[in-house]
C-alpha cells in the first residue's frame, strides 16, 4: 500500500525507471522488479512457444488466440505485466499497434520468481480478477508446479494442479497435451564421490 500522503505513482515515473527493470502501478505504488532469471525466463518462453504454435497460429491446433509475452496491461489506474497473456481473437481480432492493451486477456499466466511471489499472488491476482479475466495459471520453477485457476463472480477458484512431468491439459488450452517437463530447467547430474587417492 502507498504511504499516507504520498502522490500516486504515474506513467511517466514508470517509464523512468531502468531498462533492466520491468515495471507495474498497482494502487497508485510504482514495483519495479528485475528482469526474470534464466529459470523463469526459460518457463515462460517454453509455454509461449508450446502454446503459440496450436493456438495462435493454428499448427496441430484450434487456432484463435493471440499469445503475447510479457504484456504490458492497463486496468483502470493499475499497470499490470504477466509473463504471458492470451486474447480470444473473436474479441480482439487484431492486435493493437500500440505499447499496451486496455483491453483484459482472456487468460494470463504468472511465472513465480522469489523475488515477485508476493506481488504475484497478493496484488496481481485479485486485480486480474476484478478486470474480468477468465483463467490463469501459476507456474513455479522452484518447486516445478503449475496451477490452473477460472475466474468467477471476481474469485479465482483452482481447478487442477499439475507438477514434475505430467502431461497437461488445462483450460483454456486443453485441446492440446503439454510436457510440463519441457518447463523445467536440467537439474545438474549429482557429482561422482572422489575416487582417487
Amino acid at each position: 500500500m502507498r504511504a499516507p500522503g504520498r502522490k500516486p505513482a504515474t506513467y511517466d515515473d514508470l517509464i523512468l525507471l531502468p531498462e533492466d527493470r520491468v515495471g507495474e502501478i498497482i494502487d497508485g505504488e510504482l514495483y519495479a522488479s528485475p528482469r526474470p532469471a534464466i529459470r523463469h525466463a526459460k518457463v515462460s518462453s517454453t509455454l509461449g512457444m508450446d502454446l503459440g504454435g496450436p493456438f495462435q497460429r493454428g499448427r496441430g491446433g484450434p487456432g484463435g488466440w493471440w499469445i503475447i509475452d510479457e504484456p504490458e496491461l492497463h486496468l483502470g489506474k493499475d499497470v499490470l505485466v504477466p509473463d504471458l497473456a492470451g486474447w480470444k481473437k473473436e474479441r480482439l481480432p487484431q492486435l493493437p499497434d500500440t505499447p499496451y492493451f486496455d483491453l483484459a486477456p482472456n487468460w494470463l499466466c504468472e511465472v513465480l520468481s522469489p523475488s515477485t511471489a508476493k506481488l504475484d499472488l497478493v496484488r496481481k491476482l485479485p486485480r486480474y480478477a476484478r478486470a474480468a479475466v477468465e483463467h490463469a495459471w501459476v507456474v513455479d520453477p522452484i518447486h516445478r508446479t503449475l496451477e490452473v485457476f477460472r475466474q468467477e463472480h471476481e474469485r479465482w477458484v483452482l481447478l487442477v494442479a499439475f507438477a514434475g512431468d505430467d502431461k497437461v491439459r488445462a483450460e483454456p488450452f486443453e485441446a492440446v497435451e503439454l510436457e510440463l517437463g519441457a518447463l523445467w530447467l536440467e537439474e545438474s547430474p549429482p557429482s561422482s564421490p572422489d575416487t582417487e587417492r
